[in-house]
């Protein structure tokens, strides 16, 4: 049987020699709270296109969505341009998330200078402090609708209340909950407050729940220790509303690209023929128009 077409909806390259374009997170001092120690194995290593599309050669990988990953620029539509000369030259990635700080009063320019590149189609930005209730940031997240975005936001369990709401007060805005909404344990009372989390903001109807980054908290998950996690979502947010993602190449610390791909189609097997299609290229193909 043949394989599943498969758009990619969240992958990351990185140029550490690119004088534009800082990446903070691999920095010798660079952090990350889910990554921990592992993030040394990625440091001081470049990921290009290239390297992707040589990873994904028998995945069936028809498109791909890149997230933004150069943290700490100075410029970060530099990070844009350096993606569209990329897909230009090799056809990948036909989706690009950017980077603006939507709390900056002149973010809309930011944006403009963004959607200069054909690929642009979405933003994420982390933002600090309670931002999801904050005023200025909900007056650069309106922007959004105005330059066609998608917004895609990382948000735990414990804000998922907060994300609904924002999704209802910006409903032409489709709200991405990366990661699965970012569980940070695999136990399960962590398991049932994620869950309600997540059936609390499935209730604003333009969130849409990418499915991906579950290495990260789970280095030896197997398709039994996912499952759980990849049904809920699905259960909760239905197949019109559910994307896929690997994570690469951060997941790679994890598997293999066609281990992942091998795993997220055993799971939804039991799905129609047309929802497992939707789940895996269609939705993210009408949410990114690609």
């Amino acid at each position: 049987m043949a394989k599943l077409g498969f758009v990619d909806t969240h992958v990351h390259f990185w140029d550490l020699g690119n004088p534009d374009l800082f990446y903070c997170w691999l920095a010798p001092d660079g952090e990350d709270p889910q990554l921990g120690e592992r993030l040394e194995e990625l440091k001081g290593i470049n990921y290009s296109v290239d390297d992707y599309i040589a990873d994904t050669r028998t995945a069936n990988v028809t498109k791909t969505i890149h997230m933004q990953a150069a943290i700490g620029s100075e410029d970060p539509v530099k990070e844009t341009g350096w993606l569209q000369e990329a897909a230009d030259r090799t056809g990948f990635p036909q989706g690009i998330i950017g980077y603006s700080n939507l709390k900056d009063p002149d973010v809309g320019k930011e944006l403009e200078r963004h959607c200069a590149y054909a690929n642009m189609r979405g933003l994420r930005d982390f933002s600090e402090g309670d931002y999801l209730v904050d005023a200025d940031f909900h007056r650069g997240y309106a922007l959004l609708a105005e330059f066609k975005l998608v917004a895609s936001l990382s948000i735990d369990w414990e804000n998922m209340a907060k994300a609904r709401d924002l999704a209802v007060k910006f409903p032409e805005i489709p709200l991405v909950l990366d990661h699965c909404g970012e569980p940070a344990a695999r136990d399960d009372d962590y398991f049932r407050n994620w869950k309600q989390g997540m059936k609390t903001v499935a209730e604003a109807e333009n969130v849409i729940c990418k499915i991906s980054g579950l290495g990260m908290a789970d280095n030896d998950w197997t398709i039994d220790s996912i499952r759980p996690w990849v049904m809920a979502c699905i259960e909760t947010f239905g197949p019109a509303r559910c994307i896929f993602g690997t994570n690469f190449p951060v997941d790679k610390l994890y598997s293999t690209y066609d281990v992942l791909i091998d795993a997220y189609t055993e799971l939804i097997t039991d799905f129609t023929e047309d929802e497992q299609i939707a789940m895996f290229s269609k939705n993210a193909e009408t949410l990114y128009r690609i």
